[in-house]
């Protein structure tokens, strides 16, 4: 089956969203819209994610792969990438460059993430909530709240309850998300032992806020991306994109030229 996308604009160069954890496509469509006047922009679910395919197991290799088949070597393009899709995105580029004329990572490095405490707390109690007698978003927004205090962390995750006649569900495959975080917080160093580092510009956007981007994580991300700029936007936490839309808008603008 093949990834669920959304495109807007069309003409101009080809610009290519990757979500995070828990998101999906049309977390972008604010931006997406922005820039389809000068580009043609594609909105991708990732696996496991939105409207796309559920697999067997997480891997980055595999998500990677599986992206890099919706897009053709005759059209490379800006593939933007955060957290989770930031780390798919610098797979697609090491191991498809020719799909890949320039990459945008934001607020993620490759390495490994020590915890995943938090996000394991999240579908914890994504999952405990009872879906057969859920009567509406408020309910399962209270029945959240423990767990994720942050009301705009709440409405992100809750994106992803949807309503099929009468019956709720999560979009994402949340028990394989949970059993494979240990995954998804990690980076795959040996499946990529045997790939050159990608020599096409890279901009790294991180948050000021973040813990997700750090001054000890720069060797590993130039030693794969040698052509890499770092751009830290002041105030902005993981979520840099929502959290400070136009300066990411901006800055990702320049970028694109």
């Amino acid at each position: 089956m093949p990834l669920h996308t959304t495109t807007y604009g069309d003409h101009g160069s080809r610009v290519v969203f990757c979500h995070g954890l828990f998101g999906q496509g049309r977390n972008w469509n604010q931006h997406a819209k922005d820039l389809a006047a000068d580009h043609r922009v594609l909105l991708v679910d990732m696996p496991n994610h939105g409207r796309s395919e559920w697999t067997e197991r997480f891997d980055y290799v595999d998500a990677a792969d599986r992206v890099a088949g919706v897009l053709d070597a005759d059209d490379p393009v800006a593939l933007v990438g955060h957290s989770m899709g930031g780390k798919i995105a610098m797979v697609l580029a090491l191991r498809h460059p020719e799909l890949v004329e320039r990459l945008c990572v934001v607020d993620v490095a490759p390495v490994r993430y020590r915890s995943a405490t938090e996000f394991a707390g999240y579908i914890d109690a994504m999952l405990a909530i009872d879906l057969t007698t859920l009567e509406g978003r408020r309910e399962a927004d209270a029945a959240l709240t423990d767990a994720v205090p942050d009301p705009g962390v709440r409405g992100f995750l809750l994106q992803n309850l949807r309503r099929d006649g009468d019956a709720w569900r999560w979009q994402p495959n949340l028990e394989l998300l949970r059993d494979d975080l240990d995954a998804v917080t990690d980076w795959p160093e040996e499946a990529l032992d045997v790939v050159t580092p990608y020599d096409g510009p890279v901009l790294w956007m991180g948050g000021s806020e973040s813990r997700y981007v750090r001054d000890e994580h720069a060797a590993a991300m130039e030693a794969l991306f040698p052509r890499v700029r770092r751009v830290t936007v002041k105030g902005a936490g993981h979520w840099v994109h929502s959290e400070k839309p136009d300066v990411f808008l901006e800055v990702l603008r320049q970028f694109l030229g």
